[in-house]
């Protein structure tokens, strides 16, 4: 049975750099837990769920705790191929080390287009709050100070960035606690508005769970799928995580009760305090219930709290684009400048080309469109592409148990389920890209989307011609020739 050797290059081929840059392990304990917390709240929660909700009703809880099963296992199954190998810096490596060179230049590239797309994203969605706190200011003003502020955080360490993203993730977890506590006080002493009275019967009392029957509980999987983007940030990390043999499964582990806890539980907090049927897409009911409330200063600090949570997204999009770039520059292929580590381990060229990109989403806000329609359209085309990213991850798991179950066998974290629940989570996504065909503005998405593999795939046929490529192309195909005789 061969092993990948640590001396050799994650993917399976001797580096062609004499002498490799390294990234900082510089991510504690402390911060990958918090990251991996921030990566499974996105903006999506605070900004997509009053759409979410009117769209499927209470039905939106089980949608949740569905998206967020199936996605624990993706995870689990990279945990298992990052810590079965040290070297792998991201998935992305251990793609391409497992299904061959095009998967990791195809996932690599793919995965830091998802982040920009998110990114431009959330520039749009800090525009949007920015303009709601202030009103009349222009547009573009919040949106470039964004990308300034998010340059500055991440130009410095890992260690900075990781501070940073702490402290981001622990303001969201601290709004959604509050807003479960209130929402649990409104509930119990029996507060009334106009829209009825606090009870967990508002629940059922509207029309059922499934009030909008099973077309209406479909349409809530085409736009929460997006809250779940990020949730796979901790493998990008991965290559500057102390301990990540301890601190990734951790991590992982940690997912279904931070699911259960902030979506499933603020969901049901917000839909027992107003019925269902009094949410609005482009309305965040967060700051909605807040204002019930009375809580009129702390309903303008919800805001904030989630402009907050747009920020970091935005700045783990920042993060992930940079070091995805960093590692396929590293692979040669992306331009060598940007495999080219500051002083201080950070990869500041590919930082400054992604936030040179993100000046798209300022582009986006005059597109003549409302924010909200420029929000579902870069949301849709980023949730497809991040289905991509975790297929790829799934089909590595696949090949890993079939070429290396040595390493499956010795592995202390292996995936629950196995072959069976990777093909479980396979026909999860082909649901998923079905129900975004069922509505027109996610059906012209995801029809835009096949035209960035199209040029993927041109770039590859280019690449791949370079005596780099060549070289590691035959030596994966010789590696496979060799673990072939070993298993026969």
């Amino acid at each position: 049975m061969t092993t990948p050797n640590p001396s050799r290059h994650p993917s399976g081929s001797a580096s062609s750099h004499s002498v490799e840059p390294h990234l900082s392990r510089g991510l504690s304990n402390r911060h990958i837990q918090l990251l991996a917390i921030g990566g499974a709240i996105g903006t999506g929660l605070f900004m997509g769920s009053g759409k979410t909700i009117s769209v499927a009703g209470p039905s939106v809880i089980f949608v949740y705790m569905i998206i967020g099963f199936m996605l624990f296992f993706v995870m689990r199954a990279m945990g298992e191929l990052l810590l079965s190998n040290l070297n792998y810096k991201s998935f992305s490596d251990f793609a391409g080390d497992l299904l061959g060179p095009w998967a990791g230049f195809f996932t690599g590239w793919t995965y830091w287009f998802c982040w920009v797309v998110t990114g431009v994203a959330d520039v749009v969605a800090i525009a949007g709050y920015a303009n709601e706190l202030w009103p009349g200011i222009p547009l573009w003003i919040p949106g470039i100070a964004t990308i300034l502020i998010l340059l500055a955080l991440n130009l410095p360490t890992v260690k900075a960035f990781g501070e940073v993203e702490f402290w981001f993730a622990l303001i969201k977890i601290v709004a959604i606690l509050a807003l479960i506590v209130t929402g649990l006080y409104m509930i119990f002493t029996g507060f009334s508005s106009n829209a009825g009275t606090a009870s967990f019967a508002n629940l059922w009392q509207f029309g059922g769970f499934f009030p909008k029957e099973f077309m209406g509980f479909v349409a809530g999987f085409q736009i929460a799928v997006f809250a779940f983007v990020g949730i796979e940030l901790v493998g990008t990390a991965a290559a500057e995580t102390k301990s990540p043999e301890h601190n990734l499964p951790r991590a992982i582990n940690a997912i279904p009760v931070r699911v259960g806890l902030f979506y499933v539980g603020a969901l049901v907090i917000l839909m027992a305090v107003t019925p269902w049927t009094e949410f609005k897409a482009g309305h965040s009911p967060f700051i909605g219930m807040f204002s019930l409330a009375g809580l009129g200063a702390a309903a303008t600090l919800v805001n904030l709290v989630v402009l907050t949570s747009a920020m970091s997204s935005a700045n783990s999009g920042i993060y992930s684009t940079s070091r995805m770039v960093f590692g396929l520059a590293v692979e040669g292929d992306a331009p060598k400048a940007f495999g080219k580590l500051s002083s201080r381990k950070v990869p500041q060229n590919a930082l400054f080309l992604s936030c040179v990109l993100l000046l798209s989403g300022v582009v986006l806000l005059y597109s003549g469109k409302s924010i909200g329609a420029a929000f579902d359209m870069v949301t849709t085309v980023s949730a497809v592409c991040f289905m991509f990213v975790w297929s790829i991850i799934l089909a590595s798991y696949l090949v890993f148990l079939k070429r290396r179950p040595e390493l499956h066998a010795a592995s202390t974290y292996k995936m629950p389920g196995g072959r069976a629940m990777i093909w479980v989570v396979y026909a999860f996504f082909a649901f998923l890209v079905w129900a975004l065909t069922t509505q027109l503005d996610t059906l012209m998405a995801l029809l835009v989307t096949p035209i960035w593999f199209v040029v993927l795939f041109a770039a590859w046929q280019f690449v791949k011609k370079s005596p780099v490529h060549q070289a590691r192309i035959a030596n994966h195909q010789e590696t496979l020739r060799e673990e072939a005789r070993v298993t026969a």
